[in-house]
């Protein structure tokens, strides 16, 4: 079932006076939401027991969980020693979203640096086949990777670069952000036909059945010269993407991912907003 939720907390949940992650399931139960994604970006500080504790939480409001590994991962990276870290965090990512009973784990792929776009892509990729082997000693491929699409020129994570990531093995699904998608384009996703083009060709290349349930981040995001700025909200209509038209697309195609807003403070409600929308449109 395609499931909506927000990334970590937003501003109104610290408005109303909560405090803890173990509170934010009441609250995305409030607004009818089914999933939220913890980020680990700044680092792993999370005790076990409180991941345990926190895992609960939302199993008891049947609220599933994903997390995103560490910002600082580069697969890309020259030097072997911080490619090993980079393969540690999304380990130990999977290793506490294990705890607390979720199976995604988001990490950003790689930056370019100074080599050449072919050299850091072909970089990850043998990176990726080390990860992979290592999650399959770990015991861990029954668990999805989801390396992300990116929205800067500098990072390594085009649709085509994830989708060739993602041909490594089956534990590697596509984390979609079409606000980055449209951030690195400037402005390419308006239309159905826009989200229907990205989508068919991800089915191509992976085939329907690892699609189906593809992990997605949403939201409006500004963007300039080198793609990426800033988050917004719902609430912008300069930049876009809007959802509505990846809707109809997801609904024509019988995709049903799992839908994470990543809005500027407003991640809660605009993820309920993005599942009235869905729940709305009428794709005859």
């Amino acid at each position: 079932m395609i499931k909506f939720g927000p990334s970590g907390n937003g501003e109104s949940f610290y408005a109303a006076g909560h405090k803890h992650t173990t509170e934010a399931a009441g609250y995305c139960k409030l607004f009818g939401l089914d999933c939220y994604e913890y980020s680990f970006g700044r680092g792993i500080t999370l005790s076990e027991p409180k991941a345990v504790e926190i895992g609960e939480a939302f199993k008891a409001e049947n609220i599933e969980l994903s997390v995103h590994a560490p910002y600082f991962i580069n697969f890309a990276n020259p030097d072997d020693m911080a490619a090993q870290n980079s393969l540690n965090y999304v380990l130990n990512s999977a290793k506490y979203i294990k705890l607390m009973g979720g199976e995604r784990i988001v990490f950003h792929p790689a930056a370019q640096g100074k080599a050449t776009r072919k050299e850091a892509v072909e970089r990850t990729r043998e990176r990726l086949e080390v990860l992979c082997e290592q999650i399959y000693l770990n015991g861990l491929e029954d668990m999805k990777f989801c390396p992300e699409t990116m929205g800067k020129f500098a990072q390594i994570g085009t649709l085509e670069e994830i989708m060739e990531f993602c041909k490594i093995d089956k534990c590697f699904v596509p984390a979609v952000d079409f606000g980055h998608i449209n951030a690195r384009e400037h402005g390419s996703l308006k239309t159905v036909e826009d989200y229907m083009s990205r989508l068919e060709y991800m089915i191509s290349e992976i085939g329907f059945e690892r699609s189906k349930n593809f992990h997605v981040h949403f939201s409006k995001i500004m963007y300039g010269d080198k793609g990426e700025i800033k988050h917004l909200t719902f609430e912008d209509d300069v930049y876009g993407p809007e959802f509505a038209p990846l809707a109809v697309a997801l609904k024509k195609l019988g995709l049903e991912p799992y839908i994470v807003s990543e809005s500027a403070g407003t991640q809660v409600e605009d993820a309920a907003e993005m599942k009235r929308i869905y729940n709305s449109v009428d794709t005859q």
